[in-house]
């Protein structure tokens, strides 16, 4: 089904030291409802998920649980990780950790050509490093500490004190990219986005760049340098090139031509990284840049970024547990403006679970279809030849709406993506209850009329399924059985979906299915 058109999607690797919580998992579900979209839109689609398993910050957690580096990351990876795909639908084509000898040799190749093409060079480097951000801190991200740490510089992020680094480093010229780096934001103004986040990158660059420590070598869990094994590589270099790696860098060119280059999305807190130095180590190695870094802003509860270390995270399962998998997907990738912060409260999913899941969406499926079965023995009626222009609305709504909800994934705003969509299903409900089919069942005069309204909501769900299925797979799989359109329209991932707003695709005679509630009621 494909059209020819590439779309190659990253998550950012996540490190397994952390267990996952709500702001891994609405990461990985924003880009696996994007790659769902592109995949059913018949784009040659690729979506890229990982582990980051090499560092300071993995050795000594390793160390303090009696286990080895490799030991401690598979335990991680396999207890923790790889369930939160699981738990949250997250239909991803390939997982790279970056202890793999896949990611490790290629590593060390891409790295070879920028130290044989001139662009390393061996220096002495002393900075206050930051272990929980593997990262020597710029001024702006150090501050002084307070209480137990008073007179300490700390992190002004993890808020725990930095410690100075004295080490012969190999250095990267990131220097030299400053103004190559200025005219891609210049002549590719969605390299970044959104706005805010294109605006901070443009800022940092213009401020001056510094060449970049690429190496350690005071401890030896990571890749090794090639030309120099008392070296290990820094930790977001190796895992930078992961979306490289994994594509076929330097050993499959063929995947590479087909894939590369990629869509990043990442959270804010590591966009210098993805939209600064590795575009800048891909114009050193003569490769082409990504074709975008899309930044999301931090969930926040209780008005604070979520994170383990405050005790503000909160695991997926906590709310899948109760909610469901596609409610935890709709809620984070409609409640919250794609790009910007949003705040998370129980009670705000609470509500909008009853209000536009089970009463909006829920229970517009199960009287249409129970309607269905009660007024013409479970078969789908044929419309009317003469259309109202309720009728009529409907369908113009359906149209719009699908077009309208491309363009959005199109600008990486699944947010509007969805207010499209939600448009059809406050459409339909507002149809049905202008027309009452329950009222028209009670005059035979009026079957006609009453045939065409129930088809006209067979219909409109059958678009809504279409297009809400990089969303919600699970209750959408569950619409399409019970509208028979499975029997008659084959899968619903096969569905094309930049073809969902067409009218009259659902076939008068299906045999509808019973439904039981898409979206159970909730016990507060």
């Amino acid at each position: 089904m494909s059209n020819g058109r590439s779309f190659y999607i990253t998550t950012p690797i996540y490190y397994p030291s952390d267990l996952p919580h709500i702001g891994h998992g609405y990461t990985s579900v924003a880009v696996d409802t994007l790659a769902r979209w592109h995949r059913q839109s018949g784009d040659d689609t690729w979506m890229l998920t990982g582990t980051d398993e090499h560092g300071q910050k993995m050795l000594r957690a390793a160390a303090a649980n009696g286990v080895t580096p490799q030991e401690w990351v598979d335990r991680l990876v396999t207890q923790s990780w790889f369930p939160l795909l699981e738990t949250l639908g997250v239909a991803n084509d390939d997982f790279i950790r970056t202890t793999q000898a896949r990611h490790e040799e290629r590593v060390q190749q891409f790295v070879q050509a920028l130290y044989d093409r001139g662009y390393i060079y061996a220096g002495e480097y002393e900075a206050l490093y930051c272990v929980g951000c593997e990262e020597f801190k710029p001024e702006a991200e150090i501050v002084d500490g307070t209480g137990p740490f008073e007179g300490l510089k700390v992190c002004a992020i993890h808020s725990k004190p930095l410690e100075l680094l004295q080490e012969k480093n190999y250095f990267f010229k990131l220097s030299e990219f400053q103004d190559r780096l200025l005219e891609l934001y210049k002549t590719e103004p969605d390299f970044v986005r959104p706005d805010s986040a294109r605006n901070e990158v443009v800022s940092f660059v213009k401020s001056g760049l510094k060449d970049l420590s690429i190496s350690r070598s005071a401890f030896d869990w990571g890749i090794r340098v090639p030309w120099d094994d008392a070296h290990v590589i820094y930790v977001w270099v190796d895992a930078l090139l992961n979306y490289a790696t994994a594509v076929g860098y330097g050993t499959d060119p063929d995947q590479f031509a087909r894939r590369w280059p990629a869509y990043h999305v990442v959270g804010k807190d590591i966009l210098r990284f993805h939209a600064v130095i590795w575009p800048a180590m891909l114009m050193a190695a003569g490769l082409d840049v990504p074709r975008g870094v899309f930044a999301h802003g931090w969930l926040l509860v209780g008005g604070e970024k979520m994170s383990k270390s405050k005790l503000t995270g909160i695991a997926p399962t906590e709310i899948t547990d109760v909610f469901g998998s596609d409610a935890y997907r709709f809620y984070f990738l409609s409640a919250i403006a794609f790009g910007q912060d949003g705040s998370f409260s129980w009670e705000d999913l609470s509500a909008r679970y009853q209000a536009e899941l089970a009463n909006g969406f829920g229970n517009l499926a199960s009287r249409t279809i129970a309607m269905i079965e009660r007024y013409f023995e479970g078969i789908v009626p044929p419309a009317g030849h003469e259309l109202t222009d309720a009728d009529r609305a409907v369908k113009e709504v359906v149209r719009s709406a699908a077009a309208d909800a491309d363009a959005e994934i199109e600008r990486f705003r699944i947010d509007g993506a969805i207010a499209a969509i939600w448009r059809i299903v406050d459409e339909l409900n507002g149809y049905i209850t202008l027309n009452e089919p329950w009222a028209l069942a009670k005059d035979d005069a009026r079957r006609e009329r009453l045939g065409t309204v129930l088809y006209t909501a067979a219909e409109g769900l059958r678009a809504l399924a279409v297009l809400l299925s990089p969303v919600m797979p699970v209750a959408t799989e569950k619409l399409w059985i019970a509208l028979g359109a499975a029997e008659t329209l084959g899968r619903l991932q096969d569905q094309p979906l930049r073809e969902a707003g067409e009218w009259g695709v659902l076939k008068p005679g299906t045999p509808v299915n019973g439904l039981s509630p898409l979206f159970p009621r909730v016990e507060q």
